[in-house]
């Protein structure tokens, strides 16, 4: 094969995995019954691709040679713990004897992603290991691409993933989606999980952009894969419509040179219609399932208001003040409650906000943030109050770690000095 039929088989094999990828691992966990075995055998299957197809060719039915690849690599797996144990030669006889065409069976394809999901973001796991786990193996990540999405070590994400497989296994976690007792609980911890992964993407914590678009693209993808296999989860449908709202508003977010663009300077002809449109269509979905919108369904009301206003001073921020109480009643935090300081700073002025904010920063809850002294120097900057106001914006800046926000904050300090 020539260089350029090898790249393309490569490139191939990288988009057959980054789409199939969960559906292999969840067939392989479903009859091995070992998610941990499943998982590495997968990465075989995976590695012997991307040496072997650039040689000899894509196959015809290109994930079902993975999955037969790996589901043989099982089968060896099994025979050497054969020694140890005689009930794994057992085990891979039957997995021998099963016909392939019945273990990539498409009517049990929904559940073993749905289970997939459900395990590798298991409450056993901490925070850190279910978002490395769940891109690696619901979204098909490298750990090499995990890690430079959170600008981490790849031995460390490397680290996280062995740690949470062990874990899984030492608590005989079993490879099922959860009874429906258990499923409610455990679907709040799947969607944390993949807000947090889009929330990264969205607003970088740390690093020199702001944007990471391909870390919160592949957290839409896997809420919309969600969607699919739980059509009456409302929850499922407002995290989705928030994310595709404010997905939406990435292209007017941040300048040629990167830096960050505020609101109320944003071209609101380069936000993504098509975006909020999807957006639209998921929060009518949500609201229609008729069980009253949670929590991701509410953040999502807030951005399509401000994705229906003309501009800033256009915005419904009186209807976005009522979202932010209700918000703060079912999900209350000191984040929700400083964004409600700043809808109330412009619906009703910057001092009543102030208050709002005074009360946030003696409860201590978010101290060490940048959040509440940027916000406390706007709106002292609004009421006149500049000396003040650069101090705030000098003490956000210094506890800021993304480059791109700081330099606005020092900026703003900057310009009132």
């Amino acid at each position: 094969m020539s260089a350029h039929g090898e790249q393309d088989a490569r490139r191939t094999v990288e988009a057959v995995w980054r789409i199939e990828s969960a559906r292999i691992v969840g067939a392989l966990a479903r009859y091995t019954n070992d998610f941990a075995l499943a998982e590495d055998v997968a990465q075989e299957a995976l590695a012997e691709a991307l040496q072997g197809w650039p040689k000899d060719g894509v196959p015809p039915n290109p994930a079902g040679w993975l999955y037969t690849v790996g589901r043989r690599r099982a089968v060896d797996a099994f025979r050497r713990r054969s020694g140890l144990d005689e009930r794994y030669a057992v085990l891979a006889q039957g997995l021998e004897e099963q016909s392939t065409d019945v273990l990539w069976d498409p009517d049990a394809i929904d559940d073993d992603v749905l289970a997939l999901l459900f395990i590798a973001c298991h409450p056993v796991l901490s925070a850190e290991a279910r978002v490395s786990l769940t891109l690696r193996v619901v979204g098909g990540l490298t750990s090499e691409e995990i890690a430079r999405a959170f600008l981490v070590p790849v031995p460390t994400v490397q680290a996280r993933i062995t740690r949470a497989k062990k874990t899984l296994a030492a608590a005989r976690v079993p490879f099922e989606v959860p009874p429906a007792d258990e499923r409610k609980a455990r679907l709040a911890n799947v969607l944390n999980v993949l807000y947090l992964i889009f929330t990264e993407g969205s607003t970088a914590t740390s690093g020199r952009d702001l944007l990471r678009t391909d870390l919160a693209d592949e957290a839409r993808r896997l809420v919309r894969v969600l969607a699919q296999l739980l059509p009456d989860e409302p929850e499922v449908f407002g995290l989705l419509a928030l994310m595709e709202l404010t997905a939406a508003r990435f292209p007017a977010r941040v300048g040629p040179d990167g830096a960050v663009i505020l609101l109320e300077d944003q071209d609101r002809r380069r936000w993504d219609r098509a975006a909020v449109a999807r957006g639209k269509g998921a929060l009518s979905q949500a609201a229609s399932i008729g069980r009253g919108l949670g929590a991701y369904g509410l953040q999502a009301a807030i951005a399509s208001c401000h994705a229906a206003a003309p501009s800033v001073e256009g915005t419904d921020w009186g209807s976005i003040v009522v979202l932010y109480e209700a918000l703060g009643r079912i999900a209350p935090s000191p984040v929700v409650e400083l964004n409600r300081a700043v809808a109330v700073s412009m619906a009703d002025g910057p001092q009543n906000a102030l208050a709002i904010v005074d009360d946030l920063a003696v409860d201590g809850r978010l101290a060490g943030s940048h959040l509440l002294p940027s916000v406390r120097g706007e709106l002292l900057f609004r009421l006149g109050r500049t000396v003040e106001a650069g101090r705030e914006f000098e003490l956000a800046a210094g506890l800021c770690k993304n480059e791109r926000e700081r330099d606005l904050l020092l900026k703003k300090a900057n310009r009132i000095s």
